[in-house]
């Protein structure tokens, strides 16, 4: 029995967005399954949706995507193996497994892999994404496998307008009684370097862009990966106005993406494949942009590794749920979705009855990892972060501060709940073969010191 409880569903779902009518073109044979779109954003952390939250942001389509369809609050990128964490994110996202399971740098390409159950179930499958920091043995087979040049698509100033192009062309081709289709589109923003079309930065003042609620010109102490090449994309310390530059232009790419991603909802409508068409809105993991001093993924806070995700389409409610998922909860329950068969040997689970409100989760903690430097435990309250390179624990009440401000490692307090929070991550770590230590020998000095510019 698992010492945490689960969570509790959240209750009321958005209030319907304004959409355009259906259009009148001739409709997919009833007894198809539906299409699946899987949106799959670069760097973007889960605050980063109007309708989400964030008052600030600009993301209409995004916005009325998520108040028609089904938001999961609690949805994480387990963690990284690499510096470069989108490598085993892509890679457990489309195997369904962690990282702990595979040697080297990528998942192998069996036939359990997310494209080849879904072309076992009757679908054809097409992927568009970046080639860096890919998956790239296991986009392999899809039956479409195009790569964009990650360079170009980032400073184009049009995030995601080639691979949005190429996709409704694509669909347009299409006959109507194909096959249904199985949609990856891996995009390559907002990741840097983040250029943006004049139209996107006129939509913020960047004077008004507010800070991160957690920033701090210095992280307290040394992670164990505080000069990577994502922390040197800005100086130390971090000042207040460059941090609102790269907010400015994170904001602005995220616009331009909306921009497209509405392109490709509107050509979808067009084709008479709305009411036929699950979507599915995430990124490989979040981004800290100034919060706690960082400027990476290579950390295990909420900013870090906690993704936006949303269901939509036919068959998924109007709802959210603070349920514990992983991205790789995406595959399984995409299968459960449409009735594909899903794989056994899975760390993945489906989070189906979540959204059919016939559960509260699938888990009760989650288990995050960085590379030797970094392990947490997240429960539905509380979350541990050990950094065993240097003897540092960090416990934070999600409940009470969500941007993780406080650290209560050393309330005597709390002792108990430490004590019970390690035991989980033993247990975790057992289960998946991880056999980091928690506790070294000799430690690294904690202190960090910055570089001299």
């Amino acid at each position: 029995m698992k010492p945490l409880t689960s969570l509790l569903l959240v209750a009321a779902g958005f209030l319907s967005a304004a959409l355009p009518p259906p259009s009148a073109a001739a409709q997919p044979p009833a007894s198809r399954k539906p299409n699946v779109i899987f949106l799959f954003t670069d760097d973007q952390r889960a605050d980063t949706i109007g309708a989400l939250g964030n008052e600030h942001i600009k993301t209409p389509r995004l916005d009325a995507l998520a108040r028609r369809g089904f938001v999961f609050r609690n949805a994480y990128c387990l963690g990284g193996n690499s510096p470069a964490v989108c490598l085993p994110s892509r890679n457990m996202l489309l195997s369904g497994r962690t990282y702990f399971r595979w040697q080297g740098p990528q998942a192998p390409a069996d036939e359990r892999t997310f494209p080849t159950v879904m072309k076992a179930a009757g679908y054809e499958t097409y992927h568009h994404g970046k080639r860096g920091n890919s998956a790239t043995a296991i986009q392999a087979t899809f039956d479409h496998n195009k790569y964009v040049d990650d360079v170009a698509d980032r400073e184009s100033g049009e995030p995601c307008r080639t691979i949005v192009s190429e996709a409704i062309d694509f669909l347009g081709k299409r006959k109507r009684d194909d096959k249904p289709v199985f949609m990856y589109l891996a995009f390559s923003n907002p990741h840097d370097p983040r250029v943006a079309a004049q139209q996107y930065l006129n939509l913020y003042q960047r004077d008004k862009v507010p800070l991160p609620k957690n920033f701090r010109p210095l992280h307290p102490f040394n992670n164990g990966e505080q000069l990577v090449r994502d922390e040197k994309l800005a100086g130390f310390p971090r000042t207040e106005q460059e941090i609102r530059r790269h907010v400015h232009e994170y904001y602005a790419v995220i616009s331009g993406m909306d921009h497209h991603i509405g392109r490709l909802l509107d050509a979808v409508r067009e084709l008479g494949e709305e009411d036929n068409t699950i979507y599915i809105f995430s990124s490989d993991q979040g981004l800290a942009v100034g919060s706690h001093g960082l400027m990476g993924k290579q950390n295990l806070y909420e900013d870090g590794m906690k993704v936006p995700l949303i269901f939509a389409g036919p068959g998924i409610p109007q709802g959210q749920s603070s349920s514990l998922c992983y991205l790789l909860d995406v595959f399984p329950t995409v299968c459960d979705l449409v009735g594909a068969k899903v794989p056994e040997g899975l760390d993945g689970q489906s989070q189906r009855s979540v959204i059919e409100g016939k559960s509260t989760g699938v888990r009760d903690t989650l288990f995050l990892a960085y590379r030797d430097v970094q392990r947490a435990i997240r429960g539905d309250r509380y979350k541990l972060i050990r950094y065993p390179q240097v003897n540092v624990t960090q416990l934070f009440d999600l409940k009470t501060d969500p941007h993780e401000l406080t650290n209560l490692a050393d309330d005597p307090r709390q002792a108990e709940q430490i004590k019970l929070l390690t035991a989980e991550m033993q247990r975790w770590q057992m289960e998946l073969g991880d056999k980091t230590p928690l506790v070294v020998d000799q430690p690294q000095d904690a202190a960090f010191v910055p570089p001299k510019e």
